[in-house]
């Protein structure tokens, strides 16, 4: 016990309680025949949770937590301690983390592997203990200066390799942990400028990189799912992996789209000009949906923000989309979210992760009282039943020719009129739900 969230008990589910409590995430609840744990699955961001200081680009730390600034191994193992207090009264069935988050970078790559793993012992007696699963591990390759033009799109082969190297040691330390996925974020995949950018010699490199990890984690025997994590920008001008459809595509371009699948962040959906739940439709339609991060972006700021998720509307429509997919497999949601810097107190951590479990719970309720019901599905349905006709189907069938369907549309003298798409009668109609 690290002692740093002193009295705070951990969270029970209580409707009316006026303290810190869980008051619409209840985890054994049914919904749609599973329980809200099981459909949610709730993990917790180490590196916002428990590495961010509170800084900002005007101003450095705000928090002041005893294991700061971790650049020793006797800090990082307070803070595991800490951390693995905050999960047990939290009561989030996994976390998440980055090797830079639990240890400090040694002095040479074998020096940061011993590191990450004299860590990982740590989680893993805890993890034997009772404590949370590893939804995802993931390598930092952006924070370094070495990284500065990216990991596998450097110019450098060298960064390339010690990239191979760090990711290598990350995704053996998530395979021993049982972790569930491997997520890769390109935070520096990308460029400034096309000066002085080969721009398809990096693609290549990065797909080829990509290809590398699959190939690896079949060796190994890791049974978990590789996830890309889309982002547009910050802090490259422009990342490669910018949404769902540009990574999809790069997917197919590098015969992976059958390994890989997307972590999807509400956030950095709103940075790519979309809304949390288009990117979450598409990423379905396509079969490349694994996980998402549930935090929001501050609509007056354009940059990422990670708040904490509150807005239950927006979260019901993300899990009706998740709803519709099947719900996850060996994804899940994780709070990448962060305080804010005027948020001090132990307690704040606390009741920020409580808050966003209520609103996903709630979110969660409604997506599923929406699918239950149908009139959603029956609107849609409605408004595309002329596909169902012979003549309709027989023009996207096969030996059908542009010629052929020109020539029905004459001779049947077809004069469509348009119809009423009812839109603001079928977002009055989610309000009922929300």
């Amino acid at each position: 016990m690290s002692g740093y969230f002193g009295p705070v008990q951990p969270l029970a589910y209580d409707p009316d309680a006026e303290g810190p409590a869980l008051r619409h995430y209840d985890r054994d609840e049914v919904v749609m025949g599973k329980r809200m744990e099981d459909h949610l699955r709730f993990a917790v961001a180490y590196w916002h949770s428990f590495g961010w200081e509170g800084g900002d680009p005007f101003g450095g730390r705000t928090f002041d937590r005893p294991w700061f600034p971790a650049d020793t191994m006797e800090l990082a193992e307070a803070r595991a301690e800490a951390a693995f207090d905050f999960f047990r009264i939290l009561g989030a069935p996994f976390f998440c983390f980055h090797d830079h988050d639990v240890r400090p970078e040694g002095g040479s790559l074998t020096e940061s592997r011993d590191r990450l793993n004299r860590i990982a012992d740590i989680f893993e007696a805890k993890m034997a203990e009772g404590g949370p699963r590893l939804l995802w591990g993931t390598a930092n390759l952006f924070s370094n200066r070495r990284y500065m033009a990216g990991a596998a799109t450097n110019p450098d082969p060298d960064v390339f390799a010690y990239a191979a190297a760090t990711v290598r040691d990350c995704i053996d330390v998530t395979h021993r942990l049982g972790g569930q996925n491997y997520v890769l974020w390109g935070g520096r995949e990308g460029y400034e400028t096309l000066l002085n950018t080969d721009l398809g010699q990096e693609l290549d490199h990065m797909g080829r990189f990509l290809s590398l990890v699959v190939d690896y984690k079949h060796k190994i025997g890791f049974k978990g799912t590789i996830l890309i994590e889309p982002k547009p920008q910050e802090p490259t001008k422009h990342q490669y992996d910018y949404d769902v459809a540009t990574v999809y595509g790069f997917l197919r371009r590098y015969g992976l789209e059958n390994e890989v699948k997307l972590n999807i962040e509400q956030g950095h959906a709103i940075l790519a000009g979309h809304s949390f739940e288009h990117e979450l439709a598409l990423a379905r339609e396509l079969g490349i949906l694994g996980s998402i991060d549930m935090n929001r972006n501050d609509y007056q700021s354009g940059w990422d923000t990670d708040q904490f998720p509150n807005n239950v509307p927006e979260t019901a429509l993300a899990y009706y989309e998740i709803l519709k997919a099947g719900g996850f497999t060996t994804g899940g949601t994780n709070f990448d979210s962060k305080l804010r810097r005027q948020s001090l107190e132990p307690e704040d951590l606390v009741m920020a992760h409580a808050g966003a479990m209520d609103v996903c719970a709630r979110g969660l309720k409604a997506a599923a009282k929406m699918l239950e019901d149908d009139r959603l599905e029956a609107a849609r349905r409605d408004r595309y039943a002329g596909w169902n006709h012979p003549e309709a189907q027989a023009m996207l069938a096969e030996g059908a020719t542009l010629e052929g369907i020109a020539d029905r549309a004459v001779a049947d003298g077809l004069d469509p009129q348009p119809v009423s798409g009812r839109q603001e009668i079928l977002e009055n109609l989610v309000n009922r739900y929300v």
